[in-house]
């Protein structure tokens, strides 16, 4: 209470291990400030409320070809994908979410959210990011899992690379 929330958990997790460097950004970044911020990133985690800022990411990630974690969690679903465009045969979010498609934008602050999924699926993206930046195991790219914590079923989609998507069909 009285301090900024980046401020707060760059504190928090410097506290964690003082020998990581945290930077903390308090202010919106528009898709033009993304650009150096993602270039300069090993593997970039989405965990936005809104499609416009989803897809500015997976531009930006296309762009320099790093590695996207997606989550997304709104009433008692969720969803995870990892979309790792150093592989040539993996799709980016704008193949699974086009970017002029129809979707319904319904977000959390207005639908709600049940509150341990997002600790469910924020943990799950760590797990896919440490994945990443150590090499360790296998990867979702390629593949979409999405929880529903009423039933507490895990349910696994595979996601194919769109050849005429806008955003990464040219690579």
């Amino acid at each position: 209470v009285g301090a900024p929330k980046v401020e707060v958990a760059r504190s928090a997790l410097q506290g964690l291990n003082t020998e990581v460097d945290v930077v903390g950004l308090e202010k919106r970044v528009d898709a033009l400030a993304l650009d150096p911020l993602v270039a300069q990133a090993e593997v970039v985690l989405d965990c936005s409320d809104n499609f416009p800022t989803r897809h500015a990411l997976n531009r930006a990630c296309v762009k320099h070809a790093k590695p996207l974690v997606s989550g997304a969690a709104i009433r008692f679903e969720a969803q995870l994908m990892v979309f790792d465009l150093r592989r040539a045969d993996a799709p980016c979010y704008a193949c699974l979410f086009p970017e002029d498609g129809e979707v319904e934008e319904v977000q959390c602050s207005v639908m709600g959210v049940f509150a341990p999924l997002t600790g469910v699926i924020g943990a799950m993206q760590a797990a896919e990011a440490i994945k990443l930046v150590v090499g360790a195991g296998e990867s979702l790219s390629g593949r979409m899992v999405m929880f529903d914590a009423k039933s507490a079923d895990w349910r696994t989609v595979r996601v194919k690379r769109d050849p005429a998507c806008r955003v990464c069909g040219k690579r």
